[in-house]
């Protein structure tokens, strides 16, 4: 009886931790039941949020570059949409057995595109090549290779190509301005960039975009003063005169007369901003503003200018150019010839060095440097171009005689051309100096009075016969127009600061119509061939075909006549030299 009842309470306890046991594993099964239905029925939003959260990233989302356009609207610069291949070096390994296959599609050394993961290994992101034609980007990413994704750009195009590059400059691939007006402008035209909160699969490409963290702006359009068809035309005419004179380079710069505007800024020779492989660093430079020279001849209306508001002179003031050379200070003066007795007109218009010195001998050396640093030489002239120089006008304090006559005809004072065409304008308005700019203008700014009115009609008249049949620049005349302007022939220095021989620059500076002036030009034809090198005759040429297109363009009238001819020599010269 003792054995029996001991083994009820054996069976007993076993029942009793059977049925424990069960009661735990049920509750433990209602547990893991209830969480499930938890997870699945009531937190299902919190599960998609976290999976979501695990693969969203903010990406920058690029501006638009703003367009570049000339005065009539039509675009020089504009931004077009491209595709750039990236990767996440995270995901895609150099180890990856297609990257070979990768890496032809890009057209990258296998090498090369190894080590690029390998050096930003970590990183989320990096670019493998740039700005793709639409298949290339199509074919890599028809790949399906983890980890690599396309990013949108923008690629620089320049639709006037060379014919506009000094002006414009260009941008890096990332379209940060680096030289001309994308630099100058950077800032107005770049934009700004934003943000944007993104989707990505497994493979790190974007799948959706989720929403906006910071508004992008796209940059502004820029009105230039240039026009494309005054600009190509004097392209064309200065490469022609280039070509035909075996010369090394050229600038032509025209400006309108009533507003400053630039409206055609060439230089040869020149780059295509669109293809910029194999491009020399000198062919980058726009010498129009960068460039010094001796402006030589083309300063002396300013000299007989300082000689009429002296009242000293009158345009009929006789002087003696014989025996047509003159020694000062141990520097020997020659013209071309001997001109013999002249006017003071007669001096400008035949372009006298010995005349020129011999008037400016009467006046203050002073004086002189006043009146050129008045109308803008050794001062910037603000337009909006980076590398402007101010060029070198020198104030002495104690000038001798040699120094002081040859500044007077244009040696020992270095200019750009857009200084000489500041210059001229001053002329063609009447005495009046108005800003120089690159912009379209929408209101002309006040100008300042730089020279007395009477003074510029006189010497206005001066140089309208230079540009006659007996004035030295007769191939710059254009039918139907009157147009003033003045020859430079300048010899060039070399490294060790000596006059050249055998090298010059042929210049010619001038507006039009002479009536009412709508136009300054100034084209400077650099080393010209042995065979002809005078301003006369190799600048001038190029200066009447350009101007003549920009007359005939802009619709202006044919001139009126004038009713007066100066007197330019006192005795019987031989005109026709």
């Amino acid at each position: 009886m003792k054995s029996l009842s001991k083994s009820k309470d054996i069976g007993l306890s076993i029942s009793g931790r059977h049925w424990f046991v069960l009661t735990l594993l049920l509750i433990m099964m209602l547990l893991l039941l209830f969480r499930a239905f938890s997870l699945q029925v009531l937190n299902n939003g919190y599960l998609k949020d976290r999976g979501r959260a695990s693969q969203l990233s903010e990406v920058a989302v690029k501006p638009v570059r703003g367009r570049i356009l000339d005065r009539r609207g039509e675009v020089l610069a504009i931004s077009t949409p491209v595709d750039s291949i990236c990767a996440d070096p995270r995901v895609l390994l150099p180890s990856n057995e297609y990257l070979d296959q990768l890496a032809d599609i890009l057209d990258l050394p296998l090498s090369q595109l190894r080590k690029l993961l390998q050096s930003r290994a970590g990183a989320k992101f990096v670019y493998l090549r740039r700005h793709l034609p639409p298949e290339t980007t199509r074919v890599a990413l028809d790949l399906n290779l983890p980890g690599v994704f396309k990013q949108r750009e923008y690629h620089r195009y320049y639709p006037a190509g060379p014919n506009v590059g000094h002006v414009l400059g260009f941008t890096d691939i990332d379209e940060k301005g680096q030289e001309g007006v994308e630099l100058a402008f950077d800032r107005h035209l770049s934009g700004v960039e934003g943000k944007k909160r993104v989707l990505r699969d497994a493979r790190r490409r974007i799948v959706e975009d989720v929403d906006s963290v910071k508004p992008v702006y796209d940059g502004k359009d820029l009105n230039l003063s240039l026009d494309i068809r005054l600009q190509t035309a004097a392209r064309r005419y200065l490469a022609e005169a280039v070509y035909k004179h075996e010369a090394a380079g050229g600038s032509a710069l025209l400006l309108d007369a009533k507003t400053a505007e630039v409206l055609a800024m060439v230089n040869l020779p020149d780059y295509n901003p669109n293809d910029r492989r194999g491009i020399k660093v000198n062919n980058i430079r726009n010498r129009a503003v960068t460039d010094l020279l001796e402006p030589g001849s083309t300063v002396k209306p300013f000299t007989m200018s300082l000689a009429l508001a002296s009242g000293s002179f009158t345009p009929d003031s006789p002087v003696d150019t014989s025996p047509g050379h003159y020694k000062i200070d141990g520097w020997t003066i020659h013209d071309i010839r001997n001109f013999g007795s002249l006017t003071l007109s007669g001096v400008l218009i035949k372009s006298s060095n010995v005349g020129t010195a011999k008037i400016a001998m009467d006046m203050a050396p002073e004086e002189l440097y006043r009146t050129f640093r008045d109308v803008g030489f050794g001062q910037a002239t603000g337009v909006e171009l980076p590398g402007e120089r101010v060029g070198s006008l020198p104030n002495r304090k104690r000038w001798r005689e040699s120094e002081h006559a040859t500044l007077a005809y244009g040696y020992g004072v270095a200019v750009t051309p857009l200084q000489l065409a500041k210059a001229y304008g001053i002329l063609a308005a009447g005495g009046m100096s108005i800003p120089i700019t690159i912009r379209k203008r929408d209101r002309v700014p006040i100008g300042s009075r730089i020279l007395p009115a009477d003074v510029v009609t006189e010497i206005n008249m001066m140089l309208e016969q230079v540009v006659s049949p007996e004035g030295t620049a007769r191939q710059a005349m254009i039918s139907g127009y009157r147009v003033a302007g003045k020859t430079g022939t300048v010899r060039k220095l070399s490294a060790q600061g000596d006059y050249q021989k055998d090298s010059y620059l042929a210049l010619f500076a001038g507006f039009a119509p002479v009536s009412d002036p709508r136009f300054v030009l100034v084209v400077l034809i650099d080393e010209p061939g042995l065979d002809h090198y005078y301003g006369g005759e190799v600048a001038a040429p190029v200066f009447a075909r350009i101007m003549s297109d920009a007359l005939r363009l802009s619709g202006i009238p044919v001139d009126k006549q004038p009713s007066t001819q100066l007197v330019f020599s006192r005795q019987a010269v031989d005109l026709g030299a």
